[in-house]
């Protein structure tokens, strides 16, 4: 079973309409291992809503959490405490796409973060890139946390708003490959995400 972890450089930059897009292209089963603010949305309800394909299952989240704010502080609100030895792939024979919390180095609990997650579930990384005051820093810092690690990056996709001035200086200076761009929506429904498909079918 082929794994691809959805992480971003940060909070909101995408990674649902990213993973949405990649479930559809490439006709996988979706999960969210951590959720919180469940209270106001759920992810896994929103992306099955984008995806058309018959193939595609969407699995239960390992935790599902009501506070909208970081795991461990979400969990903790619950009298809850997130442990890695709790996340366990679900059992399916296609290629799964992950969708993480925030970025790399969101707590799960007072001494894990996502990163962490990713290595135990030995998965290979889309990293979800936004051009904002910041991102070049915040993306080449992921990227280099990723190599360290020795995790396979599979490469960054773009979301929303092009800036090329700071996008060649991220693909200049870590090497990695840019995999395509998801633009800025006036819409996000089926449509949107299905006209993506082909560009994103052989990643």
């Amino acid at each position: 079973m082929r794994k691809i972890f959805v992480t971003g450089i940060s909070t909101g930059v995408g990674k649902t309409i990213v993973s949405a897009v990649l479930t559809q292209a490439l006709k996988a089963d979706y999960w969210k291992p951590v959720q919180t603010g469940t209270e106001l949305d759920n992810d896994t309800e929103r992306v099955k809503k984008l995806v058309t394909n018959p193939s595609s299952v969407f699995h239960k989240e390992s935790y599902s959490l009501k506070a909208g704010i970081a795991p461990h502080a979400a969990a903790k609100a619950e009298n809850i405490h997130i442990e890695l030895e709790n996340f366990h792939i679900p059992e399916t024979n296609n290629t799964l796409v992950i969708e993480g919390a925030g970025g790399l180095f969101v707590p799960l609990n007072e001494k894990d973060f996502i990163i962490d997650l990713i290595q135990k579930l030995d998965t290979e990384v889309v990293l979800v890139v936004q051009n904002y005051l910041g991102s070049i820093n915040h993306t080449l810092l992921s990227i280099d946390a990723l190599k360290n690690r020795n995790i396979k990056l599979l490469g960054i996709i773009i979301s929303g708003i092009e800036n090329k001035l700071s996008e060649e200086v991220i693909l200049q200076h870590s090497g990695v490959k840019l995999l395509g761009r998801v633009h800025k929506e006036v819409h996000i429904n089926a449509d949107t995400i299905k006209k993506y498909e082909t560009e994103f079918s052989t990643i």
